[in-house]
C-alpha cells in the first residue's frame, strides 16, 4: 500500500505538472503569436500532449489511491474541466480560418487559367459586408451546368479545377463556388456544411439569374455534399442531378472517425467537439446529419467514394443511398482513401461521372 499510495501521488503530481505547463504553454504562444515571433498552430501536438497526457496521470492518481471525497469530486472536475477545453479549443481550430487558434483562412494557389480554361470571375453579395465569390467557366456548346462545391479547409482552386476540366471537356458549363470563409469569399468560418447551404442556395440563384444551360448538376466534396443535401431539404431547391464526393451521413460520426486516430477517448469527446463546434456556429451540431436531409433528394444522386476511406464506411454510405428518394448509384473506388477521387483514378471517375450525366438526363 505505501508503495501504491507513493505512486499515486507521484502520479499527481506529473499530473498536476502537465496542466499546468499547458496552460503556460498556451499564454506563451498567445503572446508570442500576437508578436509575430512564433506561429500557434505549430504547437498544437504539444499542447495535445501535455493536456491528455496530465488528465491520465491524474486519472490513473485517482484509480490507484482510493482519495477521500473531496478529492475525487476536485479529481473529475479537473477532468471534465480539460476534456471541456480541449473540445473547445479543437472545435474553434476546426471552424475557424484565423490564427492564433484556427489555420489560416485557405487560398487559391491557382485559377483556371494555369489549365488552360478562360473564366469569368462574379461575386454574389449576401450582405454589405459579405460575399461569395466564383468563378465561371463557360462552355461553347454547353450542354447543362456543373456548380462545384468544395471541402472543408478547401478552395476552389484547390480542390475544384480537375473535376471542372473534366465537367467542362465533357461539354458543360462549370461554376466553381468558394464557400463563406475560404478563398475569395468573405469571412473566416466554417460550420462543416450547415451554413454553407445557403451558399449553395445562392449559387443556384446566380446560375439562374445568368440564364446558364440546364441542366443544373450540384457537385461537392465532403462538406460540400452535406451543404448540398441540406441546401435541398432548407430551400426551395430542385437540381437536376447531384454527385456527392466522399460525404459524411453524421456530423458525430465523422468527428468520432477522425479522433481515432489520436490519443483520445472518441467518445465523449466527439460529442464534445459537436457541442461546442455548434455552440461557437450558432446552430445545433447534432441535427446536422446529411442522412436526415437525404430523405428531401428526389433528383438522380451519384455517390463517390474511396474504399481506403478512413472517415466514412462502405456501410454508412449504402444507408445514405438508401434515403435518397431519386435513382441512385454508389462507385467504390478501390485504391482511393478520402482525397480527391479524380487525381487518384481520372480514367474512372470520367467514366462513371459521364455515364451517370447521360442517364439522368434520359
Amino acid at each position: 500500500m505505501p508503495l501504491q499510495s507513493s505512486l499515486s501521488r507521484r502520479l499527481t503530481d506529473i499530473g498536476i505538472l502537465a496542466l499546468r505547463l499547458l496552460v503556460g504553454l498556451v499564454l506563451i504562444v498567445l503572446v508570442g503569436h500576437r508578436l509575430g515571433l512564433l506561429h500557434a498552430w505549430n504547437f498544437r501536438i504539444l499542447g495535445l500532449f501535455l493536456g491528455t497526457g496530465g488528465l491520465t496521470c491524474c486519472l490513473s492518481a485517482w484509480l490507484l489511491g482510493r482519495p477521500p471525497l473531496k478529492s475525487i469530486v476536485r479529481l473529475i472536475c479537473i477532468v471534465l474541466l480539460g476534456l471541456n477545453g480541449l473540445a473547445f479549443v479543437g472545435a474553434y481550430a476546426v471552424t475557424h480560418h484565423q490564427p492564433p487558434l484556427g489555420l489560416p483562412k485557405p487560398q487559391s494557389a491557382q485559377n483556371p487559367m494555369d489549365i488552360g480554361l478562360n473564366y469569368v470571375t462574379h461575386r454574389i453579395a449576401v450582405s454589405p459586408s459579405e460575399w461569395i465569390e466564383t468563378w465561371l467557366i463557360p462552355s461553347e456548346q454547353p450542354q447543362g451546368t456543373v456548380l462545384l462545391f468544395h471541402g472543408n479547409h478547401g478552395t476552389r482552386g484547390q480542390q475544384l479545377l480537375p473535376p471542372a476540366k473534366v465537367f467542362h471537356d465533357l461539354g458543360y458549363n462549370t461554376l466553381l463556388v468558394d464557400f463563406r470563409g475560404a478563398g475569395g469569399s468573405s469571412g473566416y468560418t466554417s460550420s462543416i456544411g450547415y451554413w454553407e447551404a445557403e451558399d449553395v442556395s445562392l449559387a443556384v440563384q446566380k446560375a439562374q439569374q445568368l440564364s446558364l444551360e440546364p441542366p443544373l448538376v450540384l457537385y461537392g466534396i465532403s462538406m460540400g455534399s452535406a451543404a448540398i443535401l441540406r441546401a435541398i431539404a432548407t430551400y426551395p431547391l430542385q437540381p437536376d442531378a447531384i454527385l456527392l464526393e466522399l460525404p459524411f451521413i453524421r456530423l458525430t460520426q465523422a468527428i468520432r472517425s477522425r479522433l481515432s486516430l489520436f490519443p483520445l477517448p472518441t467518445s465523449p469527446m466527439a460529442e464534445l467537439l459537436v457541442f461546442w463546434g455548434g455552440l461557437q456556429q450558432g446552430f445545433n451540431g447534432f441535427t446536422h446529419n446529411p442522412i436526415t436531409y437525404a430523405k428531401q433528394v428526389t433528383a438522380p444522386s451519384l455517390i463517390l467514394q474511396g474504399q481506403q476511406d478512413r472517415w466514412t464506411t462502405t456501410a454508412e454510405l449504402e444507408a445514405l443511398q438508401k434515403q435518397l428518394r431519386g435513382p441512385t448509384q454508389h462507385v467504390v473506388f478501390p485504391t482511393a482513401g478520402h482525397q480527391l477521387l479524380v487525381t487518384v483514378d481520372p480514367d474512372l471517375w470520367r467514366q462513371k461521372i459521364s455515364q451517370f450525366l447521360r442517364e439522368s438526363q434520359s
